[in-house]
This record gives structure tokens, C-alpha cells and sequence, in this order.
């Protein structure tokens, strides 16, 4: 799991809620698959909307040019962004994302990665935190407003019940150049350290991430 505090910034934060505050909502079911729609409880952006799918591009613009997320989730190809809401007695009970969805295009592709990205300041809203269980148990989250949270999308996860106030939230998918977490955390790691290698060192780091990434990388 990846939680990166400062994806959006404030003005960034609130550009979206002004969006969102005039968008057409249509029921979360429409959106579901046929076992999740049993449990999900929410309100969805019409990805139809022009100023939605120009928010869903700004958004995406902001998550490629983050370093981690270039580096560490290395997205290949995405879904379309989808924007929801919850309110007092909403929630999304708890299920597993789809291995396979449509990108951006309409083409078929694999789900490596899921994200959730915050767009509501937790003091104005109450509940709503979203618990993702992993083989250690389930972890908790309900950042600051434009923080986002990366898991993979296998993981069983739900978004508890809001009981006050108004959750607003971007979600979506991607599928990476390398599919497996522990591969992608091992180049991570190797181009960390190549940034204050030494020159002789560099070289021989950029050989083995290169032939690693020939290995692991699927294009």
C-alpha cells in the first residue's frame, strides 16, 4: 500500500469541489458490477459530464507527473477517473475490484492497481474511512483532503458508512509496467539508491534496472 500526502494541493482541493458542487450525481449502482452492486451505497459523477471528464483529465495529469507514481506504480494504462460522493447513511460494503475493466479507450486490460484520492477534509465529514484488508490485517484510511492512497487490486476493502457530513472521492485503476508489487518496489528502491551513487556505481545500477525492467516489463 502507498499513501502519498500531497498529490493535490489546496487550490488544487477546491478547484475540484467546485466541479464536483455543480456536477449531475446518478446512483453508484450503475457503476458496479453484479456482486458489488449488492453492497454499494453511493452517488457517482455522470462520466459523461464535460467538466467531468476535463476534471478526470487534470487529475490524471497530476497523478503522471508525481515522481512516485512514476516510479513506484509505473502506470501503463488507466481506467477513466470516476468522482463519487457519499452522504449521512451511504457507504460501500465490502468487495474486490474487477481483475479486468476498460480503459480510458474502451480496450479491455488488467487491474493491477487500485487508488482513492481524497477530495474532503476529514473534519467536515464523519465515518467514511476506507479499511483495506491485507494479509496483516486491515488498515485504515481517512487522510487530509488530496492525499491518495495506492493498494493493490486484489485486496478485499469497503468505505465504511458515512454518518455525518459530505465524503467526496476520485477513484480508479491502472495496470503497470510490472505486474508484481515486490518487483516494482525492488526498482524503486534501485533507483533510489542510484541518485547518490557514485558515478562507476551508477553505471551498473542503470545495466541492472535496465535489465530488469526487460525481464519484469510487460508492454
Amino acid at each position: 500500500m502507498i499513501e502519498i500526502a500531497d498529490l493535490l494541493d489546496h487550490e488544487a482541493v477546491l478547484a475540484c469541489r467546485e466541479v464536483l458542487a455543480r456536477a449531475p450525481f446518478r446512483d453508484g449502482v450503475l457503476t458496479a458490477g453484479a456482486a458489488a452492486s449488492a453492497v454499494k451505497r453511493n452517488q457517482q459523477a455522470r462520466g459523461d459530464d464535460p467538466e467531468i471528464l476535463a476534471l478526470g483529465r487534470r487529475v490524471r495529469l497530476a497523478l503522471e507527473r508525481h515522481d512516485v507514481v512514476r516510479r513506484l506504480v509505473r502506470p501503463v494504462r488507466w481506467s477513466s477517473l470516476m468522482f463519487s460522493r457519499y452522504v449521512e447513511g451511504q457507504e460501500y460494503g465490502l468487495h474486490v475490484d474487477s481483475a479486468i475493466m476498460s480503459d480510458s479507450d474502451g480496450w479491455p486490460f488488467r487491474t493491477d492497481v487500485s487508488f482513492t484520492l481524497f477530495l474532503s477534509d476529514p473534519a467536515t465529514y464523519a465515518g467514511g474511512a476506507l479499511l483495506i484488508s491485507d494479509p496483516a490485517g486491515e488498515r485504515e484510511y481517512r487522510p487530509e483532503a488530496g492525499s491518495i492512497v495506492f493498494y493493490p487490486t486484489g485486496y478485499l476493502h469497503r468505505v465504511m458508512p458515512v454518518t455525518a457530513g459530505e465524503r467526496l472521492a476520485c477513484v480508479g485503476w491502472v495496470q503497470s509496467l510490472i505486474r508484481r508489487p515486490d518487483q516494482r518496489e525492488v526498482l524503486f528502491d534501485l533507483e533510489r539508491l542510484r541518485e547518490t551513487a557514485t558515478a562507476d556505481t551508477a553505471l551498473t545500477l542503470d545495466k541492472t534496472i535496465g535489465n530488469l525492467l526487460r525481464m519484469w516489463g510487460e508492454v
